[in-house]
């Protein structure tokens, strides 16, 4: 860990803000001197993000957001400009995982709920972030994949477009704002233990054993791993890094 407060005076957003790998992520710039907006479509009514923040001497605020909602992201990025009138460093991170389903009986509803949060979301995010950015004349933008996108996994067909689509995204993001000193990258976790996974194992041990056998190193990742990736990726250290999907994966893309 990078232990300078080497983003003091720094604003990061982290949507999907409020668990796992976002509250994670918060932490991790709010501890290295970022200014934190957390952005999350539940309520953070114990406001435990903001406590960790604080916690680790940072400050920071909650804005409830559905990325999928043009007006909503709109919204979250006026009142963190209103706020503290400048914006360096974004993860995209609000994702869902979608109904398991092969994909001749994905539903409709399904497909277009998480193509909406998964790829719109991170597509709307970027839409109103880049233009404040370009102001300033600098930015990072971290979005979050998945080793779903960068290999096929049957049974989650809206899951793995999604986010395949957000690698792509990405990179044509990062090519058109490469001259404008804004780098875009793209994290890859693989099985990361956090909420999403109890959910997909039902916390069921011999179901999260499975998960964990898919992984070379032998166990399942922490949100704080993919936490010091995002930072590093914002960080002046990967400064000729742009248009990168970074797996962070415990060697799984590798096997």
């Amino acid at each position: 860990m990078i232990m300078e407060k080497i983003f003091d005076g720094k604003v990061a957003i982290v949507t999907g803000g409020s668990f796992g790998i976002g509250r994670a992520t918060a932490v991790a710039f709010a501890g290295l001197g970022a200014r934190v907006v957390i952005a999350d479509w539940i309520e953070d009514k114990e406001q435990e993000t903001i406590k960790l923040i604080k916690a680790a001497g940072g400050e920071g605020i909650f804005i409830q957001c559905d990325v999928s909602k043009s007006s909503d992201v709109k919204a979250m990025i006026d009142k963190t400009i209103a706020t503290y009138n400048r914006l360096d460093f974004a993860f995209n991170n609000a994702g869902i995982e979608g109904a398991t389903a092969n994909t001749q009986d994905c539903t409709e509803e399904n497909w277009d709920k998480t193509i909406g949060v998964n790829l719109k979301g991170i597509w709307l995010c970027m839409k109103h972030e880049i233009p404040h950015m370009l102001q300033q004349g600098k930015g990072a933008i971290v979005n979050c994949a998945s080793v779903a996108g960068l290999i096929g996994f049957p049974g989650l067909p809206a899951y793995v477009v999604s986010k395949h689509g957000v690698v792509g995204l990405t990179k044509t993001a990062a090519l058109e704002n490469a001259k404008q000193v804004i780098r875009i990258n793209a994290v890859c976790p693989g099985v990361i233990h956090t909420e999403m996974i109890d959910r997909i194992t039902g916390s069921d041990k011999e179901v999260e054993k499975q998960f964990v056998n898919m992984e070379p190193v032998g166990r399942m990742g922490q949100p704080q791993e993919v936490a010091e990736a995002v930072v590093w990726l914002c960080s002046d250290a990967a400064s000729f890094v742009t248009g990168h999907a970074m797996p962070v994966d415990g060697g799984w893309i590798a096997g």
